[in-house]
């Protein structure tokens, strides 16, 4: 086959995009007024995509939890969004953890985030409280005791920096869903292989629940670093060649971030994923542009 016959069936990623896929999307609680505005703004672009829910992060140690819980509230109250609040393991007793969840319910939150959590000093190693949840698969239990929450947990298809293996990896996962999680969402990466190849390797391992990519547009290399060096995600050379010399040329590095992004959620979308979820760093421009390559347009 010559060039011309290899141009003619070849297919662009996103031709075949039907709007048939479901977003959700991460932010994170702000710290300032202005910050404030620039996370409001980002929902209500987003909010007319109708995502299936939109999550809320909890800072190391709880550090954020007053300011995550006035974000959700303020989600629940001033738009038509489901809000999904994140809790973590971390320096919390058990009775404090339930107490935090059986608020949310009453509230009105139905949709959680259960993660064992950072510890609350960088490049310290976790220790759970000692009247706490020991880890995300206990938190799971206890949560679901305290009320039916729909519940999120975390995956690594690159494997958790704590984790003494691959298998330990996926044993930990089925953990979490036999607890009753009722769906994981993978830490970033950047090889849709990568991703199918955890999916398939945990179906193997018998984890029969639904299993969402996380992508993380990437803007800034060095921010984006920092995240991996938490969540084990592999970096690869291309990807710091490509934002090379683009210090000073903002739009630029946001054209690039939006291809690189774009075109690992439509390698995903060709092998079949629907659902996807969205790292936003609170800004909404690069998930929109994704979201509307693969057909999901804005509704009244």
């Amino acid at each position: 086959m010559n060039a011309l016959d290899q141009l003619r069936h070849h297919h662009p990623l996103f031709a075949e995009a039907r709007g048939d896929v479901q977003v959700s999307f991460e932010f994170f609680p702000p710290k300032s007024d202005a910050m404030a505005e620039t996370l409001w703004s980002s929902i209500q672009t987003l909010a007319p995509l109708h995502p299936r829910f939109v999550s809320v992060t909890y800072g190391a140690g709880g550090s954020t939890r007053e300011r995550t819980h006035a974000t959700v509230e303020r989600i629940l109250k001033e738009t038509g969004l489901t809000p999904a609040a994140h809790l973590t393991c971390v320096a919390a007793p058990r009775a404090e953890v339930d107490a935090i969840a059986k608020d949310y319910w009453d509230l009105g939150v139905r949709n959680i985030v259960a993660l064992r959590g950072d510890p609350p000093e960088a490049g310290t190693k976790y220790q759970p409280h000692p009247e706490g949840y020991r880890d995300a698969v206990e938190l799971v239990a206890g949560l679901k005791a305290v009320a039916p929450f729909d519940i999120s947990v975390a995956a690594y298809p690159e494997v958790h920096p704590d984790s003494s293996t691959r298998q330990f990896d996926l044993e930990n996962l089925k953990r979490k869903v036999d607890a009753g999680a009722d769906r994981a969402i993978t830490q970033f990466f950047f090889s849709a292989d990568c991703f199918f190849r955890f999916r398939d390797e945990a179906a193997a391992a018998g984890i029969e629940a639904e299993i969402v990519p996380g992508i993380l547009p990437v803007s800034n290399v060095a921010t984006t670093r920092r995240f991996a060096q938490t969540c084990g995600a592999n970096i690869p050379d291309w990807l710091n060649g490509l934002f090379e010399g683009l210090d000073d040329l903002p739009a630029a590095r946001q054209l690039i971030a939006a291809t690189v992004a774009a075109e690992l959620a439509g390698q995903l979308y060709a092998g079949g994923v629907r659902h996807f979820h969205f790292y936003t760093l609170n800004r909404a421009e690069l998930s929109y542009a994704i979201c509307h390559l693969l057909g999901v347009r804005a509704k009244a």
